[in-house]
Protein backbone atom coordinates (compact mmCIF):
# COMPACT_ATOMS: atom_id res chain seq x y z
CA UNK A 1 0.00 0.00 0.00
CA UNK A 2 2.84 2.18 1.11
CA UNK A 3 4.54 1.96 -2.17
CA UNK A 4 1.59 2.22 -4.52
CA UNK A 5 1.18 5.71 -2.79
CA UNK A 6 4.71 6.61 -3.49
CA UNK A 7 4.28 5.90 -7.38
CA UNK A 8 1.10 7.47 -7.22
CA UNK A 9 2.49 10.71 -5.60
CA UNK A 10 5.32 10.58 -7.84
CA UNK A 11 2.91 10.69 -11.08
CA UNK A 12 1.28 13.49 -9.70
CA UNK A 13 4.12 15.34 -9.07
CA UNK A 14 5.38 14.23 -12.39
CA UNK A 15 2.50 15.70 -14.41
CA UNK A 16 2.55 18.56 -12.59
CA UNK A 17 5.42 19.86 -14.08
CA UNK A 18 4.40 18.65 -17.69
CA UNK A 19 1.47 20.44 -17.41
CA UNK A 20 2.61 23.85 -16.29
CA UNK A 21 4.70 24.05 -19.38
CA UNK A 22 1.54 23.97 -21.65
CA UNK A 23 -0.21 27.07 -20.09
CA UNK A 24 0.15 30.42 -21.64
CA UNK A 25 2.70 32.57 -19.67
CA UNK A 26 2.30 36.53 -19.80
CA UNK A 27 6.43 36.41 -19.87
CA UNK A 28 6.11 34.90 -23.06
CA UNK A 29 3.86 37.18 -24.66
CA UNK A 30 5.55 39.76 -23.63
CA UNK A 31 9.20 38.54 -25.26
CA UNK A 32 6.63 37.66 -28.75
CA UNK A 33 5.56 40.97 -28.49
CA UNK A 34 9.11 42.62 -28.25
CA UNK A 35 10.15 40.74 -31.36
CA UNK A 36 7.51 40.84 -33.23
CA UNK A 37 5.08 43.85 -32.92
CA UNK A 38 7.59 46.77 -30.87
CA UNK A 39 9.34 47.85 -34.02
CA UNK A 40 5.96 47.80 -36.33
CA UNK A 41 3.93 49.58 -33.62
CA UNK A 42 6.54 52.08 -32.90
CA UNK A 43 5.79 51.25 -29.35
CA UNK A 44 6.86 48.88 -26.30
CA UNK A 45 3.67 45.79 -24.94
CA UNK A 46 3.23 48.09 -21.93
CA UNK A 47 1.69 50.36 -24.16
CA UNK A 48 -0.47 48.62 -26.26
CA UNK A 49 -1.35 46.64 -22.94
CA UNK A 50 -2.80 49.99 -22.20
CA UNK A 51 -5.42 50.76 -24.93
CA UNK A 52 -7.49 48.45 -23.40
CA UNK A 53 -9.45 47.13 -20.12
CA UNK A 54 -8.97 43.45 -18.54
CA UNK A 55 -12.56 43.34 -20.03
CA UNK A 56 -12.15 44.54 -23.04
CA UNK A 57 -9.15 42.29 -24.09
CA UNK A 58 -10.87 39.48 -23.05
CA UNK A 59 -13.51 40.15 -25.09
CA UNK A 60 -11.65 41.00 -28.13
CA UNK A 61 -9.66 37.83 -27.29
CA UNK A 62 -12.91 35.31 -26.61
CA UNK A 63 -14.13 37.15 -30.46
CA UNK A 64 -11.12 35.52 -31.88
CA UNK A 65 -10.26 39.57 -33.13
CA UNK A 66 -7.19 39.78 -30.71
CA UNK A 67 -4.79 39.88 -34.10
CA UNK A 68 -7.30 42.01 -36.18
CA UNK A 69 -7.47 44.39 -32.93
CA UNK A 70 -3.34 44.50 -33.11
CA UNK A 71 -3.86 44.89 -36.82
CA UNK A 72 -5.80 48.57 -35.71
CA UNK A 73 -3.60 49.84 -32.97
CA UNK A 74 -0.38 48.91 -35.03
CA UNK A 75 -1.02 49.13 -38.75
CA UNK A 76 2.37 47.86 -39.82
CA UNK A 77 1.91 44.82 -37.77
CA UNK A 78 1.96 41.16 -39.48
CA UNK A 79 -0.50 39.02 -38.10
CA UNK A 80 0.53 36.76 -34.95
CA UNK A 81 0.62 33.25 -35.38
CA UNK A 82 -2.06 30.77 -33.56
CA UNK A 83 0.35 29.62 -31.11
CA UNK A 84 1.49 33.12 -29.78
CA UNK A 85 -2.08 34.65 -29.74
CA UNK A 86 -2.78 32.75 -26.05
CA UNK A 87 0.58 34.45 -24.49
CA UNK A 88 -0.02 37.67 -26.09
CA UNK A 89 -3.43 38.04 -24.84
CA UNK A 90 -2.26 37.10 -21.59
CA UNK A 91 0.19 39.17 -21.43
CA UNK A 92 -2.04 42.60 -22.83
CA UNK A 93 -4.43 41.53 -19.86
CA UNK A 94 -2.37 41.17 -17.12
CA UNK A 95 -1.19 44.47 -17.98
CA UNK A 96 -4.67 46.35 -19.20
CA UNK A 97 -5.10 50.14 -18.48
CA UNK A 98 -7.09 49.16 -15.04
CA UNK A 99 -4.82 45.97 -13.55
CA UNK A 100 -2.68 48.08 -11.73
CA UNK A 101 0.62 45.98 -13.05
CA UNK A 102 3.42 47.91 -14.84
CA UNK A 103 5.83 45.49 -17.18
CA UNK A 104 9.27 45.24 -16.49
CA UNK A 105 10.36 46.75 -20.26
Amino acid sequence: MKRLLVVVFAAIVGLSFVSTSAFASSDKGQKIIVKKLKRACGFNGGVLAKKHTQEEWTTIFKAGNLNSEIKTLCPKAKPLKKKYVKDVYDFLNNFASDSGNVPSC
